[in-house]
């Protein structure tokens, strides 16, 4: 059965300690690439919102840390984020290893983009 959560902050804290600090920075990059940002629970999932609307899901896992769904982006961009691409909309970002959180933020600022329809 499905946890639920009622915050993104009880979301996060069921993860441990090193993990935990790792979502943190993902929402902290997440929220300032997307100004004016709010944020909820979503499909159990922490989710950053514009307007009320969603703009960019995270989650934590076992082993990796994901992204939803994936920008259309440039040509550029689209090579940056080939090595983790899981599916069609995902990113997956292996824990142990460092996160390119800068690739983090321009995906979330691509899909507030996509959003505000710029």
């Amino acid at each position: 059965m499905a946890q639920h959560f009622d915050s993104v902050d009880d979301y996060i804290t069921q993860f441990p300690a090193d993990v935990q600090d790792v979502l943190q920075e993902v929402r902290r990059r997440c929220r300032a690439a997307v100004p004016g940002s709010g944020e909820k629970i979503s499909y159990g999932i922490p989710t950053v919102t514009l307007g009320g609307k969603y703009v960019v899901y995270f989650a934590g896992w076992a082993r990796h840390i994901s992204v939803y769904p994936v920008p259309s982006g440039d040509d550029a961009f689209q090579a940056d984020v080939a090595p983790f691409r899981a599916a069609k909309g995902t990113l997956k970002f292996p824990l142990g290893k460092p996160l390119p959180y800068g690739l983090i933020e321009r995906t979330a600022a691509l899909l507030a983009a996509e959003r505000r329809g710029q």
